[in-house]
């Protein structure tokens, strides 16, 4: 798999757990965007944007979001999971590839912001920004 598929699958997938696996969420619907740059990328890849509707018990139970998410990605794992007040901070190893990261989300209000580096074993980085707000409730 090339670096640029990886970033992309890697951003996409953890995404969702990286802005959600936290008591600071609120239930309803979020709008989600992630930048992703790596090293050695001539240009820049454009911003992801996702909409995701995060339920109440998902809220209330973060923990609930990470067996769907590591079935997605079963090489991945998350790790020293973390909450401080309104910042979620986390680790992830994916032992096939050789990949380790390391992320954080802070919320405020209907809103949260944060990012992830992910290193690769060939010395490629990449990082990711995450932005997100809140958009009411969920679509029936």
């Amino acid at each position: 798999m090339t670096i640029k598929k990886l970033a992309l699958v890697l951003a996409v997938c953890l995404l969702p757990t990286a802005a959600f696996a936290a008591g600071p969420g609120k239930a309803g619907k979020w709008e989600m965007t992630s930048q992703t740059e790596m090293t050695g990328m001539p240009t820049k890849m454009p911003p992801h944007t996702s909409t995701y509707c995060l339920t109440k018990e998902e809220a209330e139970n973060p923990e609930k979001l990470a067996p769907e998410q590591q079935r997605r990605n079963s090489d991945c794992k998350r790790t020293d999971f973390k909450v401080e007040d309104h910042t979620v901070s986390w680790k992830m190893t994916c032992e096939k590839s050789g990949t380790k990261g390391e992320g954080h989300v802070t919320y405020a209000g209907e809103s949260y912001t944060g990012g992830m580096h992910i290193a690769m074993p060939n010395g490629g980085e990449v990082n990711v920004k995450f932005s997100g707000k809140y958009l009411g409730a969920c679509d029936k």
